[in-house]
């Protein structure tokens, strides 16, 4: 059972799924199996649903939840789930609740790496053409490369998308694919689409030419990094310049594809944490929510929650914590998951703007208005975002605008904007 849908208009909940259940941190063997380390964790995630149904996201973004090593990027068997998570029917059981309420489910897969205790063929290892020993992922010991130049390897890997694609996945989160070459992904794919024509394929992408690679490798998407990284750094610098940048750069990528867009994953401190001002965390969501692209919301941040990214061992624990069995939103997150709650409704009611232009109409350090346009024409969004202190009245023509999103009440005259303030006026003429 699987959820009919278009990968671009998606707006995922990200969840890394070893830390939501409080797996332990290393694999049993496997003499124990799941049931040995008190398995079955994959169905903790479905008394969830509800609320991220509530919550207004249309798919369910898993972290890793294949057989692994530690951490769940070092794979030792893509065709198992993890045992510290359950089983293949743990598996069906999600896919099937996030069926009933309308979620789709992406799945999280590194394919350029796997773990020391891989199961696959170890000829499929790339080794160094000057030592014959294995390569690794960036010096890590534990991961070591795969060879991408085999075609046994790249049968494999079609094998392992189609085979969870079979059983129910809407498509593919593929980690670290920035070090990946793009041509594997163009033999790869093929076969899989001819299957699976409705799937979705998104992959990391940290810097570099994103829309090359999207050209040449043939994914739907890559991860839209620079985006995240201008929004809260344009914030805390009260630079919006930066953002405007930003936003020009991203507007080139939407004409080929809809990059998947963020202010929280996994990998990066929460954004509540990052922010240097709490005041702002509206300012983020409002641009993330009503620029185009695919958003995601990275679990534990609708709830506000804090957490710093460390780099030392251990140093994402922080940032990928246990969630309880039973859902709730305590009282310190409820504004802000009704705030989530608000932008991601406005979203779903303007499902143009995936592929949404914005441009800047009027700019400053301290203020910045940002008009979305439906590349289709007749219906656009006006985001005004103010960091000073005092109230700052916008240079634009508010006649034919309704306020429909704001941090404020909205007063008289809408293009008007409190101190530490925003507005989204929905034009209606």
């Amino acid at each position: 059972m699987s959820v009919v849908w278009r990968g671009e208009q998606a707006i995922w909940w990200s969840v890394y799924p070893l830390g939501f259940t409080g797996a332990p941190t290393t694999a049993p063997t496997t003499a124990n199996g799941a049931g040995g380390m008190g398995g079955h964790r994959l169905r903790r995630l479905s008394p969830w649903l509800d609320q991220v149904a509530e919550l207004g996201c249309t798919g369910l973004l898993l972290g890793p939840i294949f057989a692994a090593e530690t951490h769940g990027y070092d794979t030792v068997d893509h065709f198992t789930i993890d045992p510290r998570l359950g089983d293949a029917a743990d598996f069906d059981a999600l896919v099937a609740a996030a069926a009933e309420r309308g979620l789709a489910v992406l799945l999280d897969g590194v394919f350029n790496h796997v773990g020391r205790s891989f199961a696959g063929d170890p000829r499929w290892l790339r080794r160094s053409a000057a030592t014959g020993e294995l390569d690794t992922f960036e010096g890590h010991h534990r991961l070591v490369a795969l060879d991408h130049g085999q075609e046994q390897v790249q049968r494999y890997v079609a094998a392992v998308l189609n085979h969870w694609l079979d059983r129910g996945a809407a498509g593919w989160r593929l980690d670290a694919a920035y070090a990946v070459p793009a041509w594997f992904w163009r033999a790869v794919l093929p076969e899989v689409r001819a299957r699976h024509p409705h799937a979705w394929f998104v992959g990391e992408v940290i810097h570099g030419d994103y829309a090359a690679y999207v050209a040449e490798s043939g994914l739907d998407s890559v991860t839209q990094y620079e985006l995240w990284k201008a929004i809260w750094s344009s914030l805390n610098d009260r630079n919006l310049f930066e953002l405007a940048h930003a936003l020009g750069r991203h507007d080139a990528l939407l004409d080929t594809f809809a990059p998947l867009t963020f202010v929280g994953n996994h990998d990066v401190t929460r954004i509540a944490t990052r922010l240097d001002d709490p005041r702002h965390l509206g300012h983020a969501l409002a641009v993330l929510f009503t620029v185009g692209g695919v958003p995601s919301v990275y679990y534990g941040d609708e709830l506000g929650l804090a957490g710093v990214k460390e780099e030392r061992e251990g140093g994402d624990d922080a940032i990928r914590p246990a969630f309880p069995p039973t859902p709730e939103v305590p009282p310190p997150g409820r504004e802000v998951f009704a705030l989530h709650r608000r932008l991601i409704a406005l979203r779903r009611r303007h499902p143009w703007l995936s592929r949404a232009r914005t441009e800047v109409t009027h700019l400053d350090n301290r203020s910045a208005a940002l008009r979305t346009a439906d590349p289709a024409g007749g219906a656009a969004l006006l985001t005004l975002l103010n960091l000073d202190d005092e109230p700052y009245r916008f240079p634009v023509d508010p006649a034919g605008a309704d306020v429909t999103e704001s941090s404020h009440p909205a007063g008289v005259d809408p293009a008007t904007v409190p101190g530490h303030g925003w507005h989204v006026l929905e034009e209606t003429r």
